[in-house]
């Protein structure tokens, strides 16, 4: 078991972060100790790691990663390279200046 505070350094996000986060995503539900101090399992580490990819390398916003999770569910997202993702974004800035 993983404190909310290792949690925040393995993912590099402060714990208030992990809490909102929490909140927005059901399948991260750690339990509580007697005293109530979250603990995290390797499982919801692994997914708050997978969130955190989806957030701030995909550039879903909190709703697309929600409904990504929801419908890939168990599935590993697979990889896309960083320059294929250039190359796309090139050819449709090049078809938006053709429409202007």
């Amino acid at each position: 078991f993983f404190r909310i505070g290792e949690v925040s350094r393995i993912a590099g996000v402060p714990a208030s972060v992990l809490r909102f986060w929490e909140g927005e995503f059901p399948r991260i539900n750690p339990r509580r100790t007697d005293s109530g101090q979250r603990v995290y399992r390797r499982k919801d580490v692994e997914l708050i790691l997978h969130i955190k990819r989806l957030l701030y390398d995909e550039k879903f916003t909190i709703k697309g990663a929600r409904q990504h999770l929801k419908n890939r569910s168990g599935t590993p997202v697979p990889k896309v390279h960083p320059d294929l993702i250039n190359d796309i974004k090139a050819e449709l800035e090049e078809i938006r200046n053709l429409l202007k």
